[in-house]
């Protein structure tokens, strides 16, 4: 399996951290952003969306978006709950994270720490849905685990791969002291180093 992705982007870090979790062989392939390599015809060829991550799988076939990577990568493990409730439960917080979280922590963290863009000059309306997506976290977590359930599940992969970087995009994350802590528990459950 090959996954073409770039290490500065949360959703990559997706799918090499389900990857290395449940101990998959893959070839890693850095793909830069920021480098135009996502416009290489090689690469639209594989995803003609232009957009990483990418897997190819063992069989050639190629498969983007990194929710539906990792869900892919995750069958039948225990980071896709077995109660079907649970399971469309973890789908939820995966949608949401897609809709409502990553288009503003993500966006947010992309135009500071990349494009230098001073946190006081950013779109009032994205630091706004960036604190309410951490307010909505905060309060699901208010009790302590995971969002899904006694155990991480892909719902926590998809949101903890942005959330521990949020504060790149000037989100102070000690205003969020359950959402810190849930990180900690994420990333010692799937043993996350970098």
């Amino acid at each position: 399996m090959r996954i073409y992705g770039d290490s500065i982007s949360g959703n990559c870090l997706k799918v090499k951290w389900v990857a290395d979790h449940l101990g998959l062989a893959y070839d890693w392939m850095e793909t830069g952003v920021l480098g135009g390599e996502t416009r290489a015809p090689s690469f639209l060829a594989l995803n003609p969306a232009g957009q990483v991550p990418v897997v190819v799988l063992s069989d050639g076939r190629p498969l983007a978006q990194s929710n539906a990577i990792i869900f892919h990568l995750a069958e039948g493990s225990p980071l896709i709950p077995a109660d079907a409730y649970d399971r469309a439960r973890m789908l939820e917080w995966m949608f949401w994270e897609q809709y409502s979280h990553e288009p503003y922590i993500a966006v947010a963290r992309f135009h500071v720490k990349y494009l230098g863009k001073p946190v006081a000059d950013l779109e009032p309306k994205l630091v706004e849905r960036g604190h309410a997506a951490l307010a909505r976290m905060e309060q699901a977590l208010a009790g302590g685990g995971f969002l899904v359930g006694d155990a991480a599940s892909l719902a926590d992969v998809a949101l903890a791969a942005y959330t521990r970087m949020a504060g790149d995009g000037g989100f102070d994350l000690s205003a969020y002291p359950a959402v810190a802590a849930w990180i900690t528990r994420v990333e010692a459950a799937l043993n996350i180093r970098d």
